[in-house]
């Protein structure tokens, strides 16, 4: 889907990467998240909420909001920008992770969250993980490393926006890439872990009411 026939704006019926499995199950998490967000919010317009609760009311649709733009940058064939925005959500996903497991922590956020301050990325995810297992397998920033470098541009994002010119030739993207289904489904069987760790979150943090 190249060339001059390529429609300018795409939609659901044609977009570059439809009927692609891994797509499909990320557009499952996503309304997934967005039911459980319309029956967990009027809830928190009730409740008189815990500094921990006030931080997931904010973290949690941004969350969401943030996938919701990535899967539109992918219908639009805008997969680096939607890869640049891996890094943002999961962040978000392991802020709310990290808060519920070290809950003292929240008034690190009360206070802005400041890089000199609160834990980076990395750290969090070996916070967490030794938190679990007592033992650090992997260094975090094994985990962050190849986002950081999407994010920041760093000399190996240059994977994300390379695209076949012809036969012997390949060039950088600075726009749509309509012809690298490998890197829609690497996009998204990385984002769906963290939408489902946002959705275990807002159980977490909003449990259900008990039944009378």
């Amino acid at each position: 889907m190249t060339g001059a026939h390529t429609p300018p704006v795409f939609t659901p019926e044609n977009e570059p990467y439809l009927g692609r499995d891994l797509l499909l199950r990320f557009d499952q998490i996503i309304l997934s998240c967005l039911e459980q967000n319309r029956a967990v919010a009027p809830k928190t317009h009730r409740l008189v909420l815990s500094d921990s609760q006030q931080m997931a009311c904010q973290v949690i649709p941004q969350a969401i909001s943030i996938a919701l733009s990535m899967r539109e940058l992918v219908r639009q064939g805008y997969l680096f920008g939607a890869h640049v925005l891996l890094r943002p959500l999961m962040e978000r996903a392991m802020i709310l992770l990290y808060l519920q497991e070290f809950p003292a922590d929240i008034e690190k956020w009360k206070r802005g969250w400041r890089y000199n301050e609160a834990p980076s990325l990395a750290k969090m995810v070996e916070a967490i993980q030794f938190h679990a297992d007592g033992k650090l397998t992997w260094r975090g920033h094994e985990v962050t490393g190849t986002m950081n470098s999407l994010l920041h541009g760093g000399p190996d994002s240059s994977a994300w926006n390379l695209v076949p010119i012809d036969a012997q030739r390949s060039g950088y993207a600075p726009s749509k890439i309509l012809n690298r289904p490998d890197l829609c489904d690497e996009l998204c069987e990385n984002a769906v872990p963290w939408l489902e760790v946002v959705q275990a979150m807002m159980s977490a943090y909003f449990p259900s009411e008990p039944r009378a």
